[in-house]
């Protein structure tokens, strides 16, 4: 088996998420790679409500991921990749290894965006727990220092 040959990128429409899109287009291009590309709809924060404000919101941010899982395809395509879409719903963490243990991949592709301590302790991000979760390699894409151009 080729080394890379299943890849899944995970997008989010950010400027981290299209560096990462970017890194693992070029990536998947060059590997010729089956290519899967995941976005994640956190729901953590409307799952506690269960009123029609809340489902009102649940529907808008459900839209919301669709429309970034396209454009993340559109993208793609743009690269001369062929992908895949998926969209999950959960913790993002839990959806990115689930999906790479069903799809059997390789390499997982991320962004990053990097923060201080004190941030990343009160946003209570365990990015890091990723990396205990996943059964395969992760390339994570770093934003670019402000001197770098944007992807």
């Amino acid at each position: 088996m080729a080394l890379f040959s299943r890849i899944l990128l995970c997008y989010d429409g950010t400027r981290e998420g299209r560096r990462a899109l970017l890194y693992g287009a070029e990536l998947a291009r060059e590997r010729q790679a089956k290519t899967h590309l995941l976005a994640v709809l956190d729901n953590a924060y409307w799952l506690r409500g269960f009123d029609a404000l809340a489902m009102e919101a649940a529907s808008i941010e459900e839209q919301s991921a669709r429309d970034i899982l396209s454009e993340g395809v559109e993208r793609l395509k743009a690269y001369g990749v062929d992908a895949v879409g998926h969209l999950a719903t959960g913790s993002p963490i839990e959806r990115i290894s689930q999906m790479a243990r069903e799809l059997n991949v390789d390499l997982v592709v991320v962004g990053h965006r990097r923060c201080g301590m004190l941030a990343r302790w009160w946003a209570g991000q365990g990015h890091g727990l990723l990396l205990d979760k996943v059964p395969c390699s992760v390339l994570i894409a770093i934003e670019p220092a402000p001197s770098e151009p944007e992807a």
